[in-house]
């Protein structure tokens, strides 16, 4: 029975979506998984007759992305697994996204069709050449309505940038230009132009035994061109100006807190490892997120973050274990609401935690079949460490690590949150304006 649990998992394994992104005006939702697919959902328009249908997403477009390679010279297998995926800003009716694996970025266009032109002079209606001799008038195709068809098409392939796996890839605000990081250098790219890439951030010693850090993430500010942060295993964040030199290894502001020694021990390096960082939408601030903790920084103060709001710090005593089974070097994501007053991030169990600025008040919220019902209304969960216990809390010792949400992503304007559970998409939408919001 072990052997076929194993199995059966191993059957489900590309089904793991892997990062979930929601487009510049939050119509659209895009999910990519293990086994290299995208599916992008479409927002329902709110209809008189149905009017609570309006935030419902149904399956838009679903395509095979990347496949598994192997690169011969290394004797190395490439996953088609899809780290991240990125819109660009829409400029006419087609949708384009950029989506990449460990080594290869692709830029995918997005366009619809319900109109086909009929009536053709040299081809009959299947599509075949007429005999010319049987021509012996013209006449003028028309365009007749169809079932609309979503198309997609890869316009550009972006590969050979990277020696190491990608880990984040940025559309910068010229919408000109974006960039990619693996764990040692950070490229930019003209999305034009497939060929070459510019390295930006170099961090590779000469000898790799005195390596001590890698880059974790990195993003573009969301306003000026020539700003963008990269974080780094060390729990430390650098600001860089690409107007001060081509080459960003000298940064322009370091982001670092300094460490209690007194709460020094065996696992603080890997718990202060930086795995995500997101710029607010005004600019203004950055939000990271480490293993235990979510920090808000202002961009205007290097020396600590302005705020720090523990994610789950019932796992302090647990680390020894989330260490043998590996969990401690999960990689949690995090996101800032459509105003920047409210910021939400996974945790295990299913759970995801979000905190509120203003009001300092915070909630954990499952993502589970019951609270997937229509118009089920999700209820607070708690942890407990001992003793006394509420009806409706969970011990600390039975939470289950093997289902994390890693992956979640906020609609750019709205209260819809997206939150992918291992190979499962949950989408809640705020029908009142509850506490929280």
């Amino acid at each position: 029975s072990r052997y076929r649990k194993k199995k059966q998992k191993r059957y489900l394994l590309p089904d793991i979506i892997s990062t979930v992104e929601f487009n510049h005006t939050g119509e659209l939702l895009a999910t990519g998984d293990k086994g290299g697919r995208v599916v992008i959902f479409q927002r329902e328009p709110e209809s008189k007759n149905a009017p609570h249908s309006q935030g419902e997403y149904d399956v838009y477009s679903t395509f095979q992305s990347h496949e598994p390679e192997f690169d011969y010279l290394k004797s190395l297998e490439i996953e088609e697994k899809i780290n991240k995926i990125k819109w660009l800003p829409q400029q006419n009716a087609a949708h384009s996204l950029l989506s990449t694996n460990d080594k290869t970025i692709k830029l995918w266009k997005i366009t619809e069709r319900d109109k086909r032109p009929e009536g053709y002079n040299l081809k009959d209606e299947e599509g075949k050449l007429k005999d010319l001799s049987t021509v012996t008038s013209l006449q003028v195709p028309v365009l007749k309505p169809m079932d609309l068809m979503v198309e997609v098409s890869p316009r550009r392939i972006f590969a050979n940038g990277h020696t190491y796996h990608i880990n984040s890839i940025s559309v910068n605000s010229d919408c000109e230009t974006y960039m990619s990081a693996d764990d040692l250098r950070i490229n930019l790219w003209h999305l034009a132009v497939t060929d070459r890439s510019f390295n930006i951030v170099d961090i590779k010693p000469a000898n790799m035994e005195d390596l001590t850090e890698v880059i974790t993430a990195s993003e573009f500010h969301p306003h000026h061109c020539n700003l963008f942060v990269y974080s780094s295993s060390k729990g430390s964040l650098r600001l860089c100006d690409m107007r001060a030199a081509a080459l960003c290894d000298k940064h322009s502001k370091l982001f670092e807190e300094p460490e209690d020694p007194s709460s020094r021990s065996f696992f603080s390096e890997i718990i202060s490892s930086v795995s995500d960082v997101k710029f607010s939408h005004s600019g203004r601030y950055m939000l990271t997120r480490d293993y235990l903790t979510v920090k808000v920084w202002d961009l205007n103060m290097e020396a600590r973050p302005i705020e720090t709001y523990q994610v789950h710090d019932y796992l302090r005593s647990k680390l020894c274990s989330l260490y043998e089974n590996d969990c401690i070097f999960d990689k949690f994501e995090c996101a800032w609401n459509g105003s920047d007053s409210v910021i939400m991030t996974g945790a295990y169990n299913n759970f995801f935690r979000m905190f509120d600025r203003n009001s300092k008040r915070d909630v954990t919220l499952e993502a589970s079949r019951e609270s997937s019902k229509p118009r089920a209304v999700l209820k607070p969960r708690r942890v407990c460490m001992g003793g006394k216990r509420r009806r409706d809390d969970i011990s600390v010792d039975s939470l289950d690590f093997t289902k994390k949400i890693l992956h979640t992503a906020w609609h750019p304007a709205e209260n819809i949150i997206a939150i992918a559970a291992t190979n499962n998409l949950y989408i809640f939408q705020d029908k009142v304006n509850s506490d929280m919001h």
